[in-house]
Order: structure tokens, then sequence, then C-alpha cells
């Protein structure tokens, strides 16, 4: 499972927060849900645009961000939706 094909950030949908793609899903929801107990059979009746391997991604997603000090946010460079550079190689976010 990779979740770099199931999870996008854009600017322009949610305020830039990672979402499932092509859904208007939070990641930050999904995880939600399950922090409180929720299973994944229930987050997929509440969100029937979900797949099993949309909450898989949800969770690899965050699983990389408490490994990594920074994550390449690959659809905003590569559709360059912040418009003022268009970078020839990916750049990497710092987490502070």
């Amino acid at each position: 499972m990779n979740w770099i094909d199931r999870i996008t950030v854009d600017p322009e949908i949610c305020h830039g927060q990672a979402c499932i793609t092509g859904t208007r899903v939070m990641v930050s929801v999904i995880l939600d849900n399950l922090a409180v107990g929720a299973t994944t059979g229930e987050i997929l009746s509440s969100y029937p645009s979900l797949t099993k391997e949309d909450v898989q991604a949800a969770i690899s997603y965050a699983a990389t961000l408490t490994r990594e000090r920074f994550v390449a946010i690959w659809s905003a460079l590569m559709t360059n939706t912040w418009g003022f550079f268009a970078p020839q190689t990916p750049l990497r976010m710092t987490c502070p």
C-alpha cells in the first residue's frame, strides 16, 4: 500500500489539508474517527466515497509523518498550485 497514490494536498481543497484523492474527506477526519474507537466499517458507512484502502492509506500517511522530518508534497508541486514557482525537482517541507 502506497499512501501517495491515495492522498492529495491541494491548497484549493480543504484549505490545503491532506485529503483522500478525489474526495473532500480529510485524513485527519479518518484518524480522529479511529482515535475515538470507530471501526473501519463504521467510517466507510459514514463516508461512502471511501474504501478500506483509503482508511489504510490515512494510517500509513500518519505513520510516515511520525517517522520523517519532512514529506514531499508532490500534488502541489506538480500542479504549481502555489503560483510562485514551478520547480523541476520536489521540495521537502521540513516539520518543526
